[in-house]
């Protein structure tokens, strides 16, 4: 086992497991040049460091960060423990205020969603879990695209901006981002936030088409289009408090 591998141990016991309680994980990856640690929605803490990465190197890296790291957990808000393992009665989206019921008849067979109305069921055997969650998510991925695309074309066009494409995906630490060809990626969680939030994290990507940095001419900007964009980016940032765990895990 690996000196990184083997430091996973320690640094447990620089948290309170009783007030944190994340879901650790430490790893080595080639591509990294020097340790890092992020913190993702559900308040899981990940540790990714150089091959070779001495225990007591990385310990003194998590314990110098321990106030940023429970920052974050704080932000994102860890549900209890048996979060991932519950699946939705219904499905409530803030943005475009709809509410889904789900049913579960039952049945054998891996879970498959069907679509009923205004709401979906999901058949087949849902106690395979991690199936019934992806089978959701692969839905939530679907009707964010059906909403979220047109909703960012249309302000886009309203603030005579343009992205040369617009993709639709389920990021676990980024809400969207945009890239030098004029792509721009969205969250499909989007989708559990107020539509004044979703609004302004379609403003701040597009204005990442004019410029690609957080300079001081991206937030003349940003606020050019949004003047309230600061206490909407704070709400942003807290944001995975209303993403359910399926969607998340």
């Amino acid at each position: 086992m690996s000196r990184l591998r083997d430091a996973r141990r320690d640094q447990l016991a620089l948290f309170d497991p009783g007030q944190l309680e994340p879901a650790w994980q430490v790893r080595e990856s080639v591509r990294a040049r020097r340790l890092t640690v992020r913190v993702l929605p559900g308040g899981r803490v990940e540790v990714v460091g150089p091959p070779g990465t001495h225990a007591a190197t990385v310990q003194r890296f998590v314990a110098r960060h321990r106030r940023w790291i429970e920052r974050k957990v704080a932000d994102y808000g860890h549900a209890d423990p048996g979060a991932r393992e519950q699946l939705p009665a219904a499905v409530e989206f803030q943005a475009t205020a709809t509410r889904h019921a789900v049913e579960y008849p039952g049945g054998s067979g891996a879970p498959r969603l069907v679509e009923k109305g205004g709401g979906i069921v999901v058949m087949g055997d849902v106690a395979r879990i991690a199936l019934a969650r992806h089978v959701l998510q692969r839905w939530l991925l679907r009707t964010a695209h059906g909403s979220l695309v047109p909703w960012l074309q249309a302000v886009a066009a309203e603030q005579g901006l343009t992205a040369t494409r617009i993709q639709v995906r389920r990021q676990r630490t980024r809400w969207g981002s945009c890239s030098r060809s004029g792509t721009l990626s969205v969250n499909a969680c989007l989708m559990f936030q107020r539509p004044a939030v979703v609004r302004y994290l379609f403003l701040h990507e597009l204005a990442h088409t004019r410029h690609m940095d957080h300079s001081r001419a991206f937030w003349r900007l940003v606020e050019s289009l949004e003047p309230g964009w600061r206490a909407l980016d704070r709400e942003l940032a807290t944001g995975w408090r209303s993403v359910p765990h399926w969607a998340i895990g």
